[in-house]
């Protein structure tokens, strides 16, 4: 027992780092190739990858109506214009930034669930939560807000990509019960794929691709660890750790993502990015608060007893 719990917590930690370091291999990849075409490369391994764990485990695409409507779902709320917006979004702003601005996902989901997922409703605790989050976004923005500015463009591609990829989440949780999580994201991924190399030939340069080194560490890591790795790790401590600490990765990742930001890249945020932050932080953490205490309360019990 003492063992699992020692590998949920280094579980935990393995991808709060990953997650919190995608951020930064990102901006480096996008020195070398395209950000379309970067995120295609990505997928491309990933998906390899899946389908060879797939094959293993003897799985196969379930290819009924249902299940194809979901693949269609991941596949353009998730793996292909939400991605590219982000890759988009980052050639414009930091790291940590794009990060910080990512981390109002919760939320969305929030919203999303209280009105498809009846099981999920908000209560008064997700509500202030949410708009403790709202409020760190318009403080991040509220300078910076300029119609035409390329800054306030890779903002916006990163919210946009947000609000996708959290409604993506509510309408999987709704509809692919029935699918397992690596069937779920090879499907997506192959039809996602597809879009993202037509957005990549239709609006990049392949001339413009030079795969140097730093441009092929960045898609290994991210097309392995920052994808397959954090994917199979998550998964697996769903069926062990209560969701509402899952969620506190949305605390971790950003942090880290602005320290390696000023670390590796010199980023430099404005006061206002960090209270901003610290007002999305706060959010995550007063929108869990209620299930946080109770599942602390259960556990506490359960060992007393």
């Amino acid at each position: 027992m003492r063992s699992e719990r020692v590998l949920m917590a280094l579980g935990f930690g393995l991808i709060s780092i990953i997650w919190g370091s995608t951020w930064l291999a990102i901006k480096v990849g996008l020195g070398s190739v395209p950000p379309f075409f970067a995120v295609a490369i990505r997928f491309t391994l990933a998906a390899a990858i899946l389908a060879l764990i797939a094959g293993v485990r003897k799985e196969r695409l379930l290819l009924d109506k249902d299940s194809v409507m979901v693949y269609l779902t991941m596949a353009f709320l998730s793996f292909s214009f939400p991605f590219a917006l982000v890759y988009w979004g980052e050639q414009y702003i930091g790291s940590g930034l794009a990060s910080i601005l990512f981390a109002i996902y919760p939320f969305v989901v929030a919203i999303g669930s209280h009105f498809f997922l009846p099981e999920e409703p908000l209560n008064p605790f997700k509500v202030a939560g949410i708009l403790l989050g709202f409020g760190g976004i318009l403080t991040i923005f509220w300078s910076d807000i300029h119609l035409g500015d390329s800054a306030t463009a890779g903002m916006v591609a990163v919210l946009v990509s947000t609000l996708l990829q959290g409604t993506s989440l509510v309408i999987v949780k709704r509809k692919g019960r029935h699918l397992s999580p690596t069937m779920l994201s090879l499907g997506g991924m192959l039809i996602g794929i597809v879009v993202l190399y037509i957005l990549a030939f239709s609006f990049e340069d392949v001339s413009q691709v030079h795969l140097d080194g730093a441009g092929v560490g960045s898609i290994l890591y991210l097309g392995t660890f920052g994808t397959v790795v954090t994917f199979l790790v998550y998964y697996w401590l769903m069926k062990r750790v209560d969701a509402v600490y899952l969620s506190l990765v949305s605390l971790v990742t950003p942090i880290l993502a602005v320290i390696l930001g000023t670390i590796f890249l010199g980023e430099v945020l404005a006061p206002r990015v960090f209270t901003g932050a610290g007002l999305v932080l706060v959010g995550i953490l007063t929108a869990n608060g209620r299930d946080l205490a109770r599942s602390l309360r259960h556990q506490t019990s359960k060992f007393v007893s």
